[in-house]
């Protein structure tokens, strides 16, 4: 069972940017990685960090893509920062 059923994920500009140069393929997968992270917004990530303005910001390496995101608890949303392959 998901940890917080009905949270969705967002790319932004530049993880959208990223996704689009890879072969339709690694999109998908891609696609479903990030599908994964939002099915469990309280998973532990790898490390953290904090941004300008002050949010946490998680990152966790999966499959060789290390995401970069913050959780929007009050919107149910996952926003993914960056995806880099690693």
């Amino acid at each position: 069972m998901p940890d917080s059923p009905g949270y969705g994920s967002h790319l932004s500009s530049e993880a959208a940017a990223f996704l689009i140069g890879l072969p339709r393929r690694q999109q998908r997968v891609v696609l479903d990685l990030a599908d994964q992270i939002a099915m469990h917004p309280l998973q532990i990530s790898d490390y953290q960090t904090t941004d300008a303005a002050g949010r946490l910001i998680e990152n966790l390496l999966l499959d060789a893509y290390l995401f970069t995101y913050w959780v929007d608890h009050a919107a149910r949303e996952v926003r993914i920062t960056e995806i880099v392959k690693v």
